[in-house]
């Protein structure tokens, strides 16, 4: 990835931190949404923890104070768990055959469900 679009990551990770303080279930609902295009990306879970240990090395190098390393270690972690769990959760078959962008994929993926539910299935994406 370009350095540009690294730096808008890490411009959003400190803006979501904030706002996870100002208005909690906005960014729950923000972040699950996050989530489920993190499916679409098929990005690891394992990857998570390891990002917000150097993201709070990055702030630990930049300041001395104490509690706002905790407050971001915890709402980035908070971030973090959320969206490993929307990701977990949101990975269902139906969604890995979308991603793939393969009718055949999805065709067979909706397959398993009775006849008269799966029109509904297609559209049941709980989070």
């Amino acid at each position: 990835q370009s350095t540009t679009r690294l730096y808008w990551i890490a411009d959003k990770i400190v803006e979501m931190t904030i706002e996870m303080y100002r208005e909690p279930r906005k960014m729950v609902e923000d972040i699950s949404a996050l989530g489920l295009r993190h499916v679409g990306y098929s990005i690891p879970t394992e990857f998570f923890a390891p990002f917000v240990s150097g993201a709070v090395e990055v702030v630990r190098a930049m300041t001395t104070d104490e509690t706002a390393e905790d407050a971001f270690r915890w709402s980035l972690t908070l971030i973090s768990k959320v969206l490993v769990r929307t990701i977990l959760e949101g990975s269902t078959i139906v969604m890995k055959a979308i991603n793939t962008n393969q009718e055949k994929a999805l065709v067979k993926a909706i397959s398993v469900s009775p006849r008269g539910k799966r029109s509904m299935e297609l559209l049941n994406i709980t989070v």
